[in-house]
């Protein structure tokens, strides 16, 4: 038996919100590789359906479903319709999320539906499906991983406007630390990442912006911007048995940059 065997995660099914974006899409084809059955949900039957395609074409296992994970009802559904699939599930991750630069007002003026949208798309989808996800583990008894998807700006403030948005990941952090105190009583770990820029369908606008992606990288020790393919060794890790004493943890993955702040 290897060493590297604890990092992997075969008979384990994952299940993936978001799995149809950027990053999502990168985590479920990276958890299939390391030998788990992925489920992956989001609002785009057809973007699941390319991951799903994604993860076949290595030689995985997966199942696409589509439902809105801030709608409670859709919630309960998708991870119902995962269970009966698969039989079990071992493995949550909560990838939806983002939304930081297309609603930046001034933290004495910033109106109420824009508030609402940001806590929506990143506290309440991360709320929302790993209720049923852990009720799932906890039935099954076989303990479990969770793993939430932060952002540097749940620690970082910024003067541009974010006041929603950093909100929202402080919450993730949070709430990442006190689900792993609830749910360890039941062998479940909750962990959580936390990125800076990553290079995305979602960003590439601002990182189009030379004088923008100058001023990001400066303040990078790395001196680069991350990608999805940086962020998939720490989801194994913190889905594998690699993490088994490990939880209430938020690492960063940012080139450094909360080591200078």
């Amino acid at each position: 038996m290897s060493q590297l065997d604890i990092f992997r995660l075969d008979d384990r099914v994952a299940f993936v919100a978001g799995g149809g974006g950027a990053i999502g899409s990168a985590l479920a084809v990276g958890l299939a590789g390391a030998g788990a059955k992925v489920a992956v949900t989001g609002r785009s039957q057809e973007a699941l359906d390319a991951t799903v395609a994604r993860v076949e074409a290595a030689g995985g296992e997966a199942f696409g479903v589509a439902g809105d994970m801030v709608e409670r009802t859709d919630a309960e559904r998708v991870v119902g319709q995962v269970v009966d699939r698969f039989g079990r599930l071992d493995i949550a991750v909560n990838a939806i999320g983002g939304g930081a630069g297309k609603v930046l007002f001034d933290a004495q003026d910033y109106p109420d539906d824009a508030w609402d949208w940001i806590i929506d798309l990143n506290v309440t989808s991360t709320l929302l499906p790993t209720q049923y996800a852990v009720k799932a583990m906890i039935e099954g008894g076989r303990g479990g991983k969770v793993l939430n998807l932060s952002s540097v700006r749940g620690m970082l403030g910024i003067n541009a406007g974010y006041s929603a948005y950093v909100a929202a990941k402080g919450a993730i952090n949070s709430l990442t630390r006190q689900r792993a105190t609830e749910w360890a009583q039941h062998g479940i770990n909750v962990n959580a990442i936390s990125p800076t820029f990553v290079d995305t369908p979602q960003v590439a606008m601002l990182l189009d912006d030379p004088e923008f992606k100058n001023a990001l990288l400066a303040r990078i020790p790395l001196a680069r911007v991350g990608g999805t393919n940086d962020l998939i060794g720490a989801a194994i890790f913190f889905c594998s048995d690699a993490s088994s004493f490990i939880t209430g943890q938020i690492l960063g993955i940012d080139g450094g940059l909360t080591a200078t702040q």
